[in-house]
């Protein structure tokens, strides 16, 4: 579970009663799909001919511009999940990170799913003994890539979920 108990009203829109601009949300799910792309390797050095972690990314960043709906950038991150059932280690995180990425256009809060699991797929791919280092490694260019403008908001979630995300954001 990566998700709060109780939806944090910064990650829920104003239209619905939140504080997320729709400027801000979009950033969120670039951001997201940034984190995903990062790892997407993972993934496709194992399943090349499956693209649907890769469309669900493609998915999150047309959402941002307008060019699909919410429910097809949703349904897209799904079939990505759908990509990982079968896999384990860094393949099954790495597709996880796209479907949490594609989720992000439906609840904002999937941000850091995205985040964390693509923390995951980058542990699970380094050498023995390696891990720990390649997770901060990967949690620290995840950082780099914030938009200022969400930065602390990301940050602050990290924080508040990080028990929740595998304590993944210890970097």
């Amino acid at each position: 579970m990566i998700l709060p108990k109780v939806r944090d009203p910064r990650f829920v829109t104003v239209r619905r009663g939140g504080t997320l601009t729709d400027a801000d949300h979009r950033l969120l799910a670039l951001w997201a799909a940034a984190c995903a792309e990062h790892v997407l390797g993972l993934f496709e050095a194992a399943r090349p001919e499956d693209p649907r972690p890769r469309q669900a990314i493609e998915h999150a960043r047309a959402w941002t511009r307008g060019e699909v709906k919410m429910m097809e950038s949703r349904a897209a991150g799904g079939h990505a999940m759908g990509a990982a059932r079968d896999l384990s280690g860094a393949a099954r995180h790495a597709a996880y990170a796209a479907g949490q990425a594609g989720a992000v256009a439906h609840v904002a809060a999937h941000e850091l799913g995205a985040a964390a699991y693509a923390i995951k797929a980058a542990r699970a791919a380094a050498p023995q003994g390696e891990s720990e280092a390649a997770g901060r490694v990967e949690c620290r260019w995840q950082r780099d890539q914030l938009p200022e403008a969400i930065r602390e908001l990301v940050l602050d979630d990290q924080r508040l979920r990080n028990d929740i995300c595998w304590s993944v954001f210890d970097c």
